[in-house]
């Protein structure tokens, strides 16, 4: 059997291509299927062919049944030039995770809200909404409750993960601005953490909150800055985590970090935090 690998896939080792083509040819799953189920299960075959019967098999949603759910969930406020009548707001998401029986503070409405790509928290449009259900196969509330151990296996897929935190950004930002407020990124960073387990998650957020409150002579530049994180220090404190060991044996002084992550590796050397090896 023979198949052409693209995107990520090249960087497949040979073991694993081979894992990749037996799997393939077991359950005859499409390559990025076969990828993901393999992934999540460490690149066990067996283990990965259980997983990938156990998922629900995604078929076309019905678009009649998504309206009715849309209809059910939307707001229902009728004032005049109200600019969010047609959208999901918080009162129908609250209702929506209430019928699918999770938490509106679990992580798994981020990665819902991920594959809706919806420009902003705690809001859905229509478009959002469906195209969003479409594309995960879903067209009932039952169908919802299955896939939700999907959506949340897709964390532990290292580039899904790397696009879901990404998303988080602008997902998270008040409307009209560049930057996350620094509670707010707190808060996600906190969310996000607790899947990735990046040891130093406490620390960093212990120095912004000190931030929040310029008790650290070193966080007064920060304070400067309206207390807010700009994209890249968000996007750069990712590889900051995946890249820079816990002990920060690795970490380079003259690399190009963000001013922040490198006062947080100073606060960490100052305040003997980091035990070194």
């Amino acid at each position: 059997m023979h198949f052409s690998l693209t995107g990520d896939e090249h960087k497949i080792s040979r073991g694993n291509r081979d894992k990749l083509t037996q799997f393939i040819q077991i359950t005859g799953a499409s390559e990025k299927a076969a990828v993901q189920s393999l992934k999540v299960n460490d690149w066990h075959v067996e283990a990965a062919i259980d997983y990938f019967y156990s998922l629900p098999q995604v078929k076309t949603a019905d678009t009649k049944h998504l309206e009715e759910l849309y209809n059910k969930y939307k707001g229902k406020l009728y004032l005049l030039n109200y600019p969010y009548l047609d959208m999901i707001l918080v009162d129908g998401i609250t209702l929506l995770c209430n019928d699918i029986q999770v938490d509106p503070q679990d992580i798994v409405m981020l990665v819902l809200s991920w594959h809706m790509k919806a420009a902003t928290m705690c809001e859905f449009s229509k478009q959002e909404f469906i195209g969003g259900l479409q594309s995960l196969g879903i067209d009932s509330l039952d169908k919802f409750r299955e896939r939700i151990s999907f959506m949340r296996s897709e964390l532990k897929d290292e580039q899904k993960f790397r696009e879901i935190y990404n998303f988080a950004f602008g997902w998270a930002k008040e409307k009209g601005q560049k930057s996350l407020a620094l509670d707010t990124a707190i808060g996600m960073w906190q969310l996000l953490f607790a899947e990735k387990q990046w040891p130093l998650v406490d620390h960093w957020c212990q120095f912004l909150q000190n931030a929040l409150t310029a008790k650290d002579s070193r966080c007064h530049r920060m304070a400067r800055h309206n207390k807010a994180i700009s994209r890249d220090t968000w996007s750069q404190l990712l590889e900051f985590a995946r890249t820079v060991d816990p002990v920060l044996s690795n970490y380079d002084a003259e690399g190009a970090w963000p001013y922040l992550i490198d006062e947080f590796v100073d606060y960490l050397n100052e305040n003997d935090i980091i035990q070194k090896r």
